[in-house]
């Protein structure tokens, strides 16, 4: 388990990390997201023990990270974005390097051929590592990360610069390690996200603006706000009418279906229903409707939404450290790095 307590992290007069506070609990699959510059990368620097808080507590199993760092990090598998290798050596040499750096106390020989499998580099274990692709240095970076076999797995960008094929197996690697680790995965990816993790956390200006499964933040921002509705009939004229009605938000009209049939997005007003009133300008118009569907949000719409402050917090899975321990949902931070 993780438990960020009230921290803060100041580079100068700047606020990077607005006395934030969550939990990541026992197998779980944490998905941390924000834009650039919003404190995300100093947040997981803290909690890896690569940089200090200015105030503040991060516990990992229990262990403060600050005041043990040694028995904290023992935990701790990390991969930042950009991984920790040593170009001019081979796979095999490097893993066994970082093997003594841990200080590893598992079967040499056994728990590197299981990671040497786990991550598919078994064919290029006797390879010099800066003669490898970028995908199979991802892949050294993630084995580097699993040696000691910690219960707790980092990783910033996993997949940043991999090809297609290559994301679909890291993010298949990482499903299958949440089975048996805590992950904390860090991704600009939203699809990657979604597709991976149980629950999300949004950063935005150093403060944390969204905590929750994605299903459930979705439906808490959208409030089932948004309408697709196929319609014949002019576009510019269903446009025009479409936004006349009370409620309608907003109208596009990106898809062409056929021939004079779109499929318009309506953004409705939270807690407005307007499918009586679409139904009753379609008859008067004498168009036809082929089909309609209330939608939820992406996960992109709701980041961009949590990141541009269209909407306020939504924090269900925060649990609270201390009696002071929740950040008021209007509390704002100046500019921030990352």
């Amino acid at each position: 388990m993780i438990e960020v307590k009230d921290l803060t992290k100041y580079y100068g007069s700047k606020l990077a990390v607005n006395h934030i506070n969550f939990t990541v609990n026992d197998g779980e699959i944490l998905g941390f997201l924000g834009p650039n510059g919003a404190g995300k990368s100093t947040t997981m620097n803290i909690m890896t023990g690569y940089i200090s808080s200015s105030t503040g507590q991060v516990l990992i199993n229990g262990v403060d990270i600050l005041e043990n760092p040694i028995a904290a990090k023992r935990n701790i598998g990390y991969l930042p974005e950009i991984p920790p290798l040593y170009q001019d050596m081979t796979v095999k040499a490097y893993l066994n390097f970082v093997y003594d750096l841990k200080k590893c106390k598992l079967s040499r020989k056994s728990h590197l051929e299981e990671i040497f499998k786990l991550c598919k580099i078994t064919d290029v274990q006797d390879r010099i590592l800066k003669r490898l692709s970028k995908g199979y240095r991802q892949r050294v970076g993630l084995a580097q990360a699993l040696i000691g076999n910690p219960p707790i797995l980092i990783l910033d960008e996993p997949t940043v610069g991999l090809d297609p094929k290559q994301i679909i197996e890291i993010r298949t690697l990482i499903k299958k390690l949440g089975k048996r680790h805590t992950v904390i995965l860090s991704s600009h990816i939203l699809s990657e996200i979604q597709a991976v993790c149980d629950r999300i956390i949004i950063i935005n200006k150093g403060t944390i603006v969204a905590d929750d499964t994605i299903e459930d933040l979705s439906k808490a921002i959208s409030k089932s706000n948004r309408l697709t509705v196929r319609l014949d009939g002019n576009r510019e004229e269903v446009l025009f009418e479409l936004g006349k009605i009370s409620g309608v938000v907003s109208v596009t009209a990106d898809m062409q279906r056929e021939d004079s049939l779109y499929d318009y997005e309506i953004e409705q007003k939270a807690n407005t229903d307007v499918r009586k009133d679409i139904n009753a300008m379609v008859q008067r118009k004498g168009w036809n409707i082929y089909q309609m569907q209330v939608g939820e949000m992406t996960l992109e719409d709701a980041f961009l939404k949590m990141t541009a402050g269209e909407v306020s917090p939504v924090i269900v899975h925060n649990t609270k450290t201390d009696d002071s321990s929740n950040t008021s949902s209007d509390e704002t931070s100046e500019k921030t790095t990352d």
